[in-house]
């Protein structure tokens, strides 16, 4: 049986953490990726899930001079010559950015185009597929806190996850029970990583702004661009995504109040 961590499929800068049946944790995308399989999975998948993160990371990098993206967003190759998935995440962006009035944008301040405020989530889905394909029928797969489960963690147990709170990331502000329904959850915020949000809409009053917002969603894009676009947009936005959208929402504010959808406010009850 192949061992993944020593593949000659594995990008050589790529570190695998945890390689077991039942746990799969590697870095990509600038962050870790964490598997969990209660009833293990093959090495032959995990090995497919580590190659498909890799090729999607490849394409989409703008790290990389001669990635894909970075010589469409350059121009030096016209955007009707990319590939046929780059074009469809391109199309996949451009629809959020259109859905949530500009909040979510591919268009950084800078000029051109970037994809990675959507290619996380488009490989994470990627990765579902490829664990349904397999036949696995319970599963949580974790991207830098975003999450798509499948199943249940055990018998009669939901997946469960827990929302840090921003003011003090030792502790969680709540959790939540995945379900069915909602299997998708992705969070966007400052206290990690500072104001790093594109804002192509009027920014909300200071007392207004989110320094956080958690999504839950049926699907993983849904989720990532919706936290992304409430968190630039404020409440206004979130307001008029909620009317056209199913999802739950966890919003907490520059003074510590939170904003939540039923499901939050019932404290997360499945």
């Amino acid at each position: 049986m192949t061992d993944i961590a020593d593949s000659p499929r594995r990008r050589a800068d790529r570190a695998v953490l945890r390689d077991e049946p039942t746990r799969f944790v590697f870095e990509t995308m600038g962050t870790v990726a964490s598997l969990a399989v209660p009833a293990g999975l093959d090495a032959t998948t995990r090995l497919a899930l580590l190659a498909e993160f890799d090729r999607l990371e490849t394409r989409f990098t703008m790290y990389e001079p001669r990635s894909e993206a970075r010589l469409v967003s350059s121009g030096e190759l016209p955007l009707r010559q990319a590939s046929t998935e780059y074009r469809a995440v391109q199309a996949a962006a451009q629809h959020w950015h259109l859905e949530t009035g500009g909040a979510f944008t591919p268009y950084p301040p800078s000029g051109g185009i970037d994809l990675t405020g959507i290619v996380k989530g488009w490989a994470i889905a990627a990765g579902g597929e490829i664990l349904d394909d397999a036949g696995v029928s319970d599963w949580c797969l974790n991207v830098g806190g975003d999450l798509l489960v499948r199943g249940d963690a055990a018998p009669t147990r939901p997946w469960v996850a827990g929302i840090v709170d921003p003011s003090d990331r030792t502790k969680l502000a709540t959790a939540l029970s995945l379900t069915t329904s909602l299997r998708a959850l992705a969070t966007s915020g400052y206290s990690e990583r500072g104001d790093h949000i594109w804002r192509p809409v009027a920014p909300a009053a200071a007392d207004a702004r989110f320094i956080q917002v958690t999504v839950v969603a049926d699907e993983i894009i849904k989720a990532d661009v919706m936290a992304t676009a409430i968190l630039a947009g404020g409440p206004a936005t979130m307001l008029e995504l909620l009317v056209k959208q199913q999802v739950e929402v966890l919003a907490i504010d520059t003074v510590g109040r939170t904003h939540a959808t039923s499901c939050f406010a019932a404290n997360c009850a499945s």
